[in-house]
């Protein structure tokens, strides 16, 4: 059986234990001895009888030194025979005159003391040897214990003395009756606190990342670091150092677990009622910065409140990633109060409100027609964004180009400077429109320099559509020949790459497109073809005339 699955019960006979373990006479006499022999194992001690006694070398052993030599005489302590020899020991005697002081020291009053020793064994019978800095020895059984045995040795516990045998000058302490009397005298000083309802006052005994142990004079309880301020979640060395006095409200004790939460901030005057009835959303603030974090910064109002500077509220600017671009720790600065909740403790606050809104600034300085120069910010799948100065405009694929078909993701990249035209700025939406094709020539502007309606064009049909042909003219110009427009041409019969002839009919350079017409031309060869017959008969008539007059 191991020794930690021993049971004893609370009416365990511990005397009786003892009585057995050391397996002693009723009358233990003390004599002198002389050592007649010392080997690695083990002391010969002639005390008068027919045979010597035996004693373990380590009884004679300090630190692993032996202190006596073959000759010295000792005292040693006959508790009768084991087997033929005589059972003696020298420890023993040693430990009785620590006995001896420990009754001078304490009398009959030994039941109130409380002792800290070193385990330095363990019992077969269950239970701890002790050894205190005096070497007095003390017996802890197991079921007084509050412990395991395994792992045991070399601990330093304390432990209240229950039971002190004379006649075997035997000491029996318990852990337990310790542990007990001290959660009964906290559980009723915790009480007494909890029925006053009031702050008391405790010292800081140790600091940590979580929070702090204060001592309410021998109890200890925890104040996490969400109940120091009323800023929230802070760091108590920030504030505290150990050996500090504060004064904390008992929030909650956890009886089994012996936990004690305390808090400081319920002890003090609540900030935010302060100032329920004198702050409101829409109000103007100076507050201080007071800690940075990735999603922004904190200000602090100066009354153990802090506010949240969201870093969406820092500045119009969209461009700036960490408040620590435009803020420093202890700047103080104007902001506008834009949530507040008293409930839930919450505070949030705007720095860019306070600003002149870019897109205003910028329309009260711009208007449609002007060109600009801006970077590339965003690349869509619609188009580009580009930054002009505190704004965005947004320039549309149909608007990065001449060429039909352009992406502005396959033209530019970002931080492409480039140079736009505004062609639109709505104030409703605060949008503004970009073009850079508005900038640049159109193809059918320079189309139109060279062609004028009437005029007759070839090219080679470059696609067919239901409503018409698509027809390659110059600098990649297409023209479209409408279905109504296609006179004698038989759809059916034309083919891509096709050349064909027809008359341009319109040029629009905005949109960049050219209408032709085949219909057109045939009417116009007619009349061509008329007119030039007409002309021939009306010369032939007239030198018929002609000859006539010469007759």
């Amino acid at each position: 059986m191991r020794m930690e699955d021993i049971d004893l019960g609370e009416d365990f006979d511990f005397e009786q234990m003892l009585n057995e373990s050391f397996e002693q006479a009723e009358n233990n006499s003390v004599v002198d001895g002389v050592i007649v022999d010392i080997n690695d194992e083990r002391v010969l001690i002639d005390v008068g009888q027919k045979i010597e006694g035996l004693l373990s070398i380590s009884e004679i052993t300090t630190n692993g030194e032996v202190k006596y030599k073959v000759g010295d005489t000792i005292p040693v302590m006959l508790m009768g025979n084991r087997g033929e020899r005589p059972n003696i020991s020298h420890k023993k005697v040693l430990q009785k005159e620590k006995f001896n002081n420990f009754i001078a020291t304490h009398g009959e009053n030994f039941e109130d003391v409380t002792i800290e020793a070193k385990i330095v064994s363990v019992k077969q019978r269950g239970g701890f040897t002790l050894e205190d800095s005096t070497g007095c020895e003390y017996f802890m059984p197991l079921a007084q214990s509050y412990m395991k045995t395994i792992g045991a040795i070399g601990k330093t516990v304390k432990a209240k003395v229950i039971k002190v045998n004379k006649n075997q000058s035997s000491i029996i302490v318990s852990r337990k009756k310790l542990i007990e009397e001290s959660k009964s005298i906290k559980d009723s000083k915790i009480a007494e606190i909890l029925e006053n309802n009031v702050p008391v006052n405790g010292v800081i005994k140790k600091i940590t990342s979580y929070g702090m142990f204060v001592d309410l004079g021998g109890i200890d309880g925890l104040v996490n670091y969400n109940e120091i301020s009323y800023k929230g979640p802070v760091n108590p060395a920030n504030y505290y150092a150990e050996g500090d006095t504060v004064s904390v409200v008992v929030l909650s004790y956890d009886k089994n677990k012996q936990h004690l939460s305390l808090s400081i901030k319920a002890a003090l005057s609540n900030p935010w009622e302060e100032i329920r009835d004198r702050l409101e959303v829409g109000d103007t603030i100076t507050v201080t910065v007071s800690n940075f974090e990735s999603y922004g910064a904190f200000v602090d109002l100066g009354n153990d409140i802090e506010g949240l500077l969201h870093i969406s509220e820092l500045s119009w600017n969209k461009n700036i990633k960490n408040p620590k671009e435009i803020l420093n720790i202890g700047d103080e600065i104007n902001v506008e109060v834009i949530e507040l909740n008293f409930d839930q403790k919450r505070l949030r606050v705007s720095l860019k409100n306070l600003q002149e809104k870019p897109f205003n600034k910028f329309v009260n300085s711009h208007k449609v027609g002007d060109i600009l120069k801006g970077k590339i910010a965003t690349l869509t799948e619609f188009g580009a964004f580009v930054t002009l100065g505190d704004v965005d405009g947004l320039l549309h694929n149909e608007e990065s180009s001449w060429e039909p078909n352009s992406k502005c993701k396959n033209l530019f990249k970002k931080g492409d400077e480039v140079e736009v035209k505004i062609i639109k700025i709505d104030r409703e939406k605060e949008n503004i429109s970009l073009s850079i094709k508005e900038i640049a020539t159109s193809p059918a502007k320079d189309f139109q320099d060279k062609y004028k309606i009437g005029d007759i064009v070839k090219g080679a049909i470059k696609d067919k559509k239901d409503f018409g042909l698509f027809i390659k003219l110059e600098n990649n110009l297409d023209g479209l020949v409408r279905t109504e427009d296609f006179g004698p041409l038989n759809i059916d019969e034309a083919t891509i790459g096709d050349e064909i002839e027809a008359v341009v009919i319109n040029i629009d350079t905005k949109k960049n497109r050219v209408r032709l017409s085949i219909k057109r031309l045939e009417q116009q060869q007619e009349r061509d073809m008329l007119k030039s017959v007409n002309d021939d008969m009306s010369m032939t008539l007239g030198d018929a005339i002609k000859d006539q007059f010469k007759k």
